[in-house]
């Protein structure tokens, strides 16, 4: 069944979601890490994205032609100064096309929210959609995935009025904080693993290690439990193990053992195998692997200090994809910790 533009984008299901942190001087990495794994589990399971917000996505997306990722478009259209906007957030911008028999297709703007920021939100969710609109000349759905823990920010719609003319623009609103836990362990589709251990994780950041630690087994358990296909599987698992964080090593290594248990394999290889490959697709390491084809110190150093700050890898994990001994990571790990006190202490 065909269906026109404005009936694929009606039925909107809405939920809840937030990304969090413990300690002030942790807080840019842990984001960083954060918002990559985002956008990572965004582009690994964008059909399932798709499938999960549109109801009708399969009479509707043409999955055939796939689809083109246009983020780097996407920031040529913000000046550096309405990009530095004091929020946090992950903007996706992906061309889809529909089942219609023409060359038509439709532009998803995805922004995962995580504060407020100092710009009225929906004012910029507003230019964010015009000038999308304005270059590519087709229709632009727009989604705001709020990951806030404010239960009063429920931004949805911009109003302009100016001497008799008015504008609204309305977009989809979907908050991780209003989703109910039972319907996401209900749902089959692979994405709904992701919102599930956002919002979980949202309930519970603020309990001690071992409380986490019972929360990600049962989110393993979960996942295991949907037979997924190897790559959904490694999407899946990328952003649970990594998303939900443990500071204390030994809970660390008691999760690591209970993925060997209940896989039968050490998943956790492949896992920072694939990190690995994203992190340096996403440039996460420009500049940096020449130093490492060099052999210099310098370089190793850098590519071990983003191994732990930006992928939350600990000192066997990090040894292992840098190939270097555990003792020069935790040199590494020593120096990082001391140069974190040095400018607390001025702070």
């Amino acid at each position: 069944m065909n269906m026109t533009y404005e009936e694929t984008i009606a039925p909107f299901r809405f939920f809840p979601s937030r990304l969090c942190v413990e300690d002030v001087n942790e807080r840019n990495e842990y984001h960083q890490r954060d918002d990559r794994l985002w956008k990572a589990a965004l582009e690994d399971l964008f059909e399932d994205f798709l499938r999960f917000f549109f109801p009708a996505a399969c009479e509707s997306f043409d999955f055939g032609r796939g689809f083109s990722y246009l983020d780097k478009e996407f920031d040529q259209l913000l000046s550096p100064e309405e990009s530095d906007t004091g929020v946090r957030h992950v903007d996706k911008l992906v061309k889809v096309y529909l089942k219609d028999n023409t060359e038509k297709c439709f532009l998803t703007h995805i922004e995962v929210q995580g504060q407020r920021g100092r710009e009225e939100f929906t004012k910029r969710m507003h230019r964010y959609w015009y000038r999308v609109k304005d270059k590519y000349r087709i229709p632009v759905t727009s989604l705001a995935i709020l990951t806030d823990n404010n239960k009063s920010f429920r931004p949805g719609i911009y109003t302009e009025e100016c001497l008799g003319t008015s504008l609204i623009y309305k977009f989809n609103s979907y908050k991780i904080l209003d989703q109910d836990e039972e319907m996401l362990r209900a749902n089959s589709n692979p994405f709904a693993l992701i919102i599930l251990t956002t919002l979980l994780y949202i309930k519970n950041k603020n309990q001690g290690g071992y409380e986490l630690l019972n929360m990600k087994r049962d989110l393993l358990k979960e996942m295991l439990g949907r037979n997924l296909d190897k790559i959904r599987q490694r999407a899946v698992f990328n952003f649970l193990n990594h998303f939900v964080h443990f500071r204390d090593e030994e809970i660390k290594s008691i999760f690591e053992q209970d993925i060997k248990e209940l896989t039968k394999r050490n998943i956790a290889m492949g896992t920072e195998e694939y990190l690995l490959d994203k992190a340096m697709s996403q440039g996460i390491e420009k500049g940096i692997e020449k130093g490492v084809e060099k052999g210099l110190r310098q370089g190793k150093e850098r590519f071990v200090r983003n191994l732990i700050l930006q992928l939350d890898l600990n000192d066997r994990q990090a040894a292992g994809v840098a190939e270097v001994s555990v003792e020069f990571v935790k040199h590494v790990r020593q120096s990082l910790f001391k140069s974190k006190k040095a400018t607390s202490i001025k702070e």
